[in-house]
């Protein structure tokens, strides 16, 4: 299902303009579908060499109204380039999805400096300075924008094997904050989505972790955490993809300095 919204009998984002990082698949991807089916042009930054063949699909539908950048957010003339291109594709940029992001675990106890530097490279420094470098052109623009941060429910608290992840994440809602206080005054709306657990690619690696360092069957924490949800399953891509929308468009104008749970019910804020 592809989700699409109007608004006075117009598409919802028609003549925005949307950069989304880390959606050559799962729920980037999910929300790339979003933005396109209710009126936005899209570029997609993601490190893979050539898009996937979920968004090669997305790109035969859309055509020109989508472009896939190949880019490594954690190098700052990538970054350069992927704000320089998406102005010279489409002339603006409207809208951020700042979601690209990795993941990693172990015991605290046998943590290493390399683990902590690849997590923040990528969940945070690249995150807070490709916001930046969106905003200064919204700015100079005077159009206003939205930016939107993936941050998780992992943010919300501390878990004893996933102490970086978790600390990356709960400083995505507090640049988040902090940034929406900043922008205020241009009219930039800076929001965020803290996820639960989500039923993509990206799981199975968190579930394969999960079985070595917590001595588990593959497959076995994948199933109890879907399980453990009040709503009694994982998410799907388009679960976030929703809110994604909703904080892209209009109709979030007056919301600012918020990072929503959507989660099936497992974080209460």
């Amino acid at each position: 299902m592809t989700l699409s919204l109007q608004q006075h009998g117009k598409p919802l984002l028609e003549g925005k303009v949307a950069l989304l990082t880390g959606a050559n698949g799962g729920i980037g991807l999910a929300v790339a579908y979003a933005y396109l089916a209710s009126g936005a042009k899209c570029v997609i930054a993601d490190l893979p060499k050539e898009p996937s063949a979920g968004l090669s699909a997305l790109i035969d539908q859309y055509g020109d109204s989508l472009a896939y950048l190949h880019a490594d957010i954690t190098d700052a003339d990538s970054r350069r380039h992927i704000v320089s291109s998406t102005l010279s594709q489409f002339g603006t940029i409207d809208v951020l999805f700042n979601n690209a992001a990795i993941f990693d675990m172990g015991p605290l106890l046998e943590a290493t400096e390399a683990q902590f530097d690849k997590l923040f490279d990528v969940n945070v420094k690249a995150m807070f300075f490709l916001m930046q470098d969106v905003a200064n052109v919204m700015v100079e623009a005077g159009n206003g924008g939205k930016i939107i941060n993936m941050a998780s429910q992992a943010g919300r608290r501390g878990e004893a094997l996933v102490a970086h992840y978790c600390a990356t994440k709960a400083a995505v809602i507090s640049y988040t904050q902090s940034a929406a206080l900043a922008l205020a005054e241009h009219g930039i709306t800076v929001n965020g989505i803290s996820p639960g657990v989500v039923d993509t690619p990206m799981w199975d690696n968190v579930d394969a972790l999960f079985a070595k360092y917590e001595n588990r069957q593959l497959g076995e924490k994948k199933k109890l955490v879907g399980e453990e949800v009040p709503l009694g399953r994982m998410g799907v891509p388009n679960d976030i993809a929703g809110m994604a929308l909703f904080l892209a468009s209009p109709i979030s104008d007056y919301i600012t300095a918020q990072t929503y749970n959507v989660d099936g019910g497992n974080v209460m804020s």
